[in-house]
């Protein structure tokens, strides 16, 4: 049986998994950590990891069917995702991670379904990227999201800075953990 390829999708050509770009989308009606700052700053990652889903699959014996038994689809849980970036003059993730575990200062100490979002993470194609063509030209390099994923009703659990080592010459990195209720994919966009 021969198989088909979606029209209108270069299926030759995989994307590169440097060139990518996160965005917190705010749902609630709580204080945003990042207010007022622009929402590349708030999100500049170097390194996502832990975009996962796995469901558990339910194994039902049948009588009479000597030949495997029947599989169902059972509960799907998600990856906590990783996100790690420089440190920057920027405490935004801090005050994100604070809100929930209340070192924030507020006086309920209690963190509020408001202060959960979504969070999106788009893969980059480069289009354009001759860059003696572009700089002729007076044209800059355009970015086009192509595939992207959605956390959904996302939470930070953890706050994390990287060791700090005196000899070395790295640059120094936090890490935010985060847990959600949803992964979904968002499809290709069309050239």
């Amino acid at each position: 049986m021969p198989l088909a390829y979606p029209t209108g999708e270069d299926t030759f050509t995989p994307y590169g998994n440097f060139a990518f770009h996160v965005l917190f989308e705010w749902t609630g009606s709580g204080k945003h950590p990042g207010e007022g700052v622009d929402e590349a700053v708030f999100g500049g990652f170097s390194d996502i990891s832990g975009l996962e889903a796995t469901m558990e699959h339910k194994m039902i014996k049948v009588g009479g069917r000597n030949y495997g038994a029947a599989m169902r689809a059972g509960p799907v849980s998600f990856g906590t995702v990783v996100m790690k970036r420089g440190i920057i003059n920027s405490p935004h993730l801090w005050r994100w991670w604070s809100m929930f575990a209340g070192a924030d200062g507020a006086p309920d100490g209690r963190p509020l379904p408001a202060f959960r979002c979504n969070v999106l993470i788009g893969l980059l194609n480069t289009i354009g990227n001759d860059p003696e063509k572009n700089r002729k030209e007076k044209k800059e390099t355009e970015h086009k999201v192509r595939v992207g994923w959605r956390l959904r009703n996302a939470m930070p659990v953890k706050f994390r800075i990287g060791d700090l080592n005196a000899k070395g010459n790295d640059v120094a990195v936090e890490e935010l953990h985060i847990v959600h209720e949803g992964l979904e994919m968002k499809g290709v966009v069309p050239k």
